[in-house]
């Protein structure tokens, strides 16, 4: 699987953005899907996640009514809507892939097989 992020640039705080993560590979609607995020001199961390048939989906508590994560299986596509942007949401996003994805590991970059290469997001007050 290969996964291509888009959708970054700049934006105002209180602003939105909508990252895609496009992938390739026939088995792609088999695949859990996440997005994280790093900051300069932080560790990535957890921003969201998606089961592999949309059924469910995970947020961090940071982004939890702001942030709405969807996939379309039939055009290999994995959104992320980004509402009411802060300062503090300044990152480069990742989209990556799992083939094996639970409620207990989603949260953590490990169980993760596949990522795509980025897209910087920034946010100024």
């Amino acid at each position: 699987v290969q996964l291509q992020a888009s959708g970054g640039g700049l934006v105002q705080t209180g602003g939105s953005l909508r990252l895609s993560c496009a992938a390739s590979g026939p088995t792609f609607s088999s695949y859990g899907m996440g997005w994280f995020r790093q900051a300069p001199g932080k560790e990535r961390e957890f921003v969201a996640a998606i089961s592999w048939s949309g059924g469910s989906t995970y947020y961090a508590d940071s982004v939890k009514g702001r942030f709405t994560i969807s996939r379309d299986n039939a055009k290999n596509t994995i959104l992320l809507q980004m509402n009411s942007l802060k300062s503090e949401d300044t990152a480069v996003y990742y989209c990556a892939a799992a083939r094996a994805l639970s409620r207990l590991n989603l949260y953590s970059p490990t169980p993760y097989d596949y990522w795509g290469q980025g897209t910087q997001v920034t946010v100024s007050s």
